[in-house]
C-alpha cells in the first residue's frame, strides 16, 4: 500500500526530530542534583594534604565527600570523606533514587546498568555514615559513589567493615576514610555502559594524634567471606601497588614512610 507523499514527509520529519531529540538528550541533558549548586560546593572539611593523587584528573568535590572518577571503568577510583563521632546519628532517612552525578564531566554511569546484573549497587561512602544530614545522605546516592558488589560480600564482610569503622569513629574521634575498587584490565563488565566489576575492594582508615598518623588498610576480594577482618589487613604500600594510586602524596616522604608500610593493628581495637 502506497502512502501519500505528504504523509511520508511528515513521517520523515518526525523521525528526524526524534533523532535530534535523542542526540540533544545524550549530549546536553543535565541530571537532577542532590547538591544545592556547583558554586555552593566550596569545602567538605577533608584535609587537602591527605587527598590521594588522581590518575584521571577528574576530581569531584561534593559537600560531604570527594572522589576521583575513572570514566573507562564507569566508577570512582577512590572516594575520601571525614567520619566524626558526631556524624553517627540514627536519623531515619528515606532512601532516594540513584541518579547520575551532575558534576562528573562525562556523566557517571546510569543506575540501570546494574539492573538484572546480579550485583548490588554498592556504596563507597556508606549512606549509614551520612544520616546526620538529608543532603549528606542523598549525596551518597550519586552513581559516582557506587560500584558493583557481590550481594553476600556487600551484606556480609563489607558491611562488617563499615560497622567496625563506625565503632572506631566513636572510640577515637575523627577518622579519614578512603574507599574504592581495584580497577584493572580484564574485569567483568555489566550494563550498556560496560561498568567494570572490581575483583577486590580496598579501604584505608586514618586517624591523627598530633602530627602522628595511624593508618589501617584492608584489601578484600569481592565475594562471600567467612573469616575475620584481621585476615585482610594490608599496608598502604600494598594498596598503592594494587591500584597504581599514590595516597598521601602531599605529605613529606619521611612522614609517609612512617606509616605507609605498616600492618600494625595494635593501636586499633577490633
Amino acid at each position: 500500500m502506497a502512502y501519500p507523499k505528504n504523509s511520508r514527509t511528515v513521517y520523515s520529519i518526525l523521525m528526524l526530530v526524534c533523532i535530534i531529540g535523542f542526540w540533544l538528550f545524550e549530549n546536553f541533558y543535565t541530571p537532577a542534583t542532590y547538591s544545592n549548586s556547583k558554586e555552593d560546593i566550596t569545602a567538605n572539611n577533608f584535609p587537602i594534604e591527605l587527598l590521594p593523587m588522581s590518575t584521571t584528573g577528574e576530581i569531584v568535590k561534593h559537600e560531604h565527600f570527594t572522589l576521583s572518577y575513572n570514566e573507562p571503568y564507569e566508577q570512582a577510583e577512590w572516594v575520601a570523606y571525614t567520619l566524626r563521632k558526631s556524624h553517627l546519628t540514627y536519623d531515619d532517612r528515606k532512601r532516594p533514587y540513584f541518579i547520575e552525578d551532575p558534576f562528573v564531566s562525562s556523566k557517571s554511569a546510569d543506575w540501570r546498568n546494574y539492573k538484572g546484573s546480579g550485583y548490588d549497587r554498592g556504596h563507597l561512602v556508606p549512606a549509614g555514615d551520612r544520616r546526620f544530614s538529608l543532603q549528606a545522605y542523598n549525596e551518597t546516592f550519586y552513581t559516582s559513589n557506587i560500584s558493583p558488589q557481590d550481594r553476600e560480600f556487600n551484606a556480609g564482610i563489607w558491611n562488617d567493615l563499615e560497622q567496625q569503622t563506625r565503632r572506631w569513629a566513636k572510640q577515637y574521634g575523627t577518622l579519614y576514610v578512603f574507599t574504592g575498587g581495584v580497577l584493572e584490565n580484564g574485569l567483568e563488565e555489566i550494563g550498556q555502559e560496560d561498568v567494570d566489576v572490581p575483583d577486590v575492594f580496598y579501604k584505608i582508615i586514618v586517624r591523627k594524634k598530633g602530627e602522628k598518623i595511624y593508618a589501617l588498610s584492608f584489601l578484600i576480594p569481592n565475594k562471600p567471606q567467612v573469616t575475620s577482618l584481621r585476615n585482610f589487613v594490608v599496608s598502604v604500600d600494598d594498596i598503592e601497588k594494587e591500584t597504581g594510586i599514590d595516597f598521601f602524596v602531599e605529605l613529606p616522604e619521611k612522614q609517609q614512610n612512617a606509616f605507609e608500610g605498616s600492618k600494625n593493628t595494635t593501636v586499633w581495637k577490633f
